[in-house]
């Protein structure tokens, strides 16, 4: 049995007695990581987030819903900031965003990374200043360079030959030299899945650097002086446990940075090493601290920084995931619980893979509790499933739920801030749930859910 599905030890809040029947008293380091800051249990063995019991929640905005604990979110900014004082922390926005999660990280004293128009839209709507905004892409258009330009945020990442023909252009017309930098493929592959391992060679990410890319984009955006070349950007991966990666990456792009001031006397001033840091899915996860990233980050750098004779540049991270993951839980109502000839327990809820498709897409494991009341029943090993016409839409592949799991029962998964709300769809026509903030008791919608008048809202025919 895998260390994950011993009951004891997974998706609940503490270390004695029936995995589903804690005290806030007695939570377990392994299992208290899974979940946000302010999440416990309640006397009457419901979870409650911040004081704010999870029944309560699903009697106000319905199931399913994503619950953000606001103060988890904030000390997770504050922690990056604090382990990365003299650096530039860039929140990944694909991870999730949305106008109140921009304010609050803006408030925490962090950066803005956004990769498309919409994202871009969705940070100026929200008031982030766009000089602390950085934009990624492997395909922006023309209208959203513009708009990036016309903004004026703060820097561009630049992808291929015909962005950067594209971004002079634009510049030139404008008169204007926006700050870039460069994607460097390093030709690293994260220990992640293949679809979210992003700088070995073959993808469709940035400037090879093996094959001669990344030092001609260099030597053209400097040659030709239009666009302001600031630096390079390396980004590796995503759910990424070690630095080893990050070293290897490190070493590959500084060596380019020798390179190019060789070839042009010019020492780039900025690296941006981008993101990836993983997060606890399962107590399997063990994932670092932002102090002990920083502190290996900052090794890795200097060490190589060193060995090049350049400059120690000014660092630039990207944290997304490490954010807000772990800051939302998704809150579901059983709706079926389906024993199949004693092969496995189906538990069905009223979500499933149109509000987290990651375990479909990535094979991902989450955890899952009951959430709704406490339980003596016998563990049951049941796979939690959705409600759509799929047989491959699972929420949880394996967990331990009481046996007298039921339907009305309120089931909990936790770290599905990143991923899941901003990948949601409509599948099976089915609109995307709410997103609700929880501070000092007291909840507040940041997303609202979807209508069945939304949906039929933009069909025309």
């Amino acid at each position: 049995m895998r260390a994950h599905e011993a009951g004891a030890l997974h998706g609940d809040l503490g270390n004695s007695g029936p995995p589903w029947l804690r005290t806030p008293g007695d939570v377990n380091d392994l299992v208290a990581r899974l979940w946000p800051g302010n999440v416990a249990r309640a006397a009457d063995g419901a979870l409650a987030v911040a004081g704010l019991g999870v029944r309560e929640i699903a009697a106000e905005f319905g199931t399913p819903v994503y619950v953000l604990d606001e103060d988890d979110l904030r000390s997770r900014c504050r922690d990056f900031r604090a382990a990365f004082p003299t650096e530039d922390v860039y929140y990944a926005g694909k991870a999730f965003l949305c106008r109140a999660v921009v304010r609050m990280i803006a408030e925490e004293g962090l950066f803005l990374d956004v990769c498309t128009g919409g994202e871009l839209a969705t940070a100026l709507a929200a008031g982030m200043p766009a000089e602390r905004i950085g934009f990624h892409g492997n395909n922006k258009s023309v209208a959203e360079l513009t708009r990036a330009l016309d903004a004026g945020v703060g820097r561009i990442i630049l992808d291929s030959f015909t962005e950067i023909d594209r971004l002079s252009a634009l510049a030139r017309e404008r008169d204007v030299r926006p700050k870039v930098l460069i994607r460097v493929t390093v030709g690293v592959e994260a220990h992640t899945h293949e679809f979210i391992a992003t700088a070995h060679e073959d993808q469709k990410f940035g400037f090879s650097l093996a094959g001669g890319a990344a030092i001609a984009a260099a030597l053209r955006i400097l040659d030709e002086d239009v666009l302001e070349l600031r630096g390079l950007h390396s980004h590796i991966g995503s759910q990424i446990f070690d630095t080893s990666g990050f070293e290897v990456s490190a070493r590959r792009v500084l060596a380019l940075q020798a390179q190019i001031r060789d070839a042009r006397g010019v020492e780039l001033p900025e690296l941006d090493l981008g993101g990836g840091f993983g997060i606890a899915y399962t107590t399997q996860d063990d994932p670092s601290t932002p102090a002990d990233l920083a502190k290996r980050l900052r090794k890795i750098v200097d060490g190589e920084c060193a060995a090049e004779r350049l400059a120690v540049p000014h660092l630039s991270i990207e944290p997304g995931r490490a954010i807000v993951g772990p800051a939302v839980f998704t809150l579901y109502e059983v709706g079926t619980v389906k024993d199949v000839d004693g092969i496995r327990t189906y538990v069905s809820v009223d979500g499933g893979m149109s509000d987290n498709i990651r375990t479909a897409l990535y094979d991902a494991s989450y955890s899952a509790t009951l959430a709704s009341r406490a339980s003596t029943a016998p563990p049951l090993l049941a796979r939690v499933v959705g409600k759509h016409c799929e047989s491959g839409d699972i929420v949880v592949k394996d967990e331990f739920l009481p046996a007298d799991v039921q339907p009305g029962d309120l089931v909990a998964v936790p770290g599905t801030g990143a991923y899941c709300r901003s990948m949601a769809s409509n599948y099976n026509h089915v609109p995307r749930p709410p997103v609700v903030a929880v501070r000092d008791g007291r909840a507040r919608l940041i997303v609202r859910r979807e209508t069945e008048e939304d949906l039929l809202a933009l069909d025309v025919g």
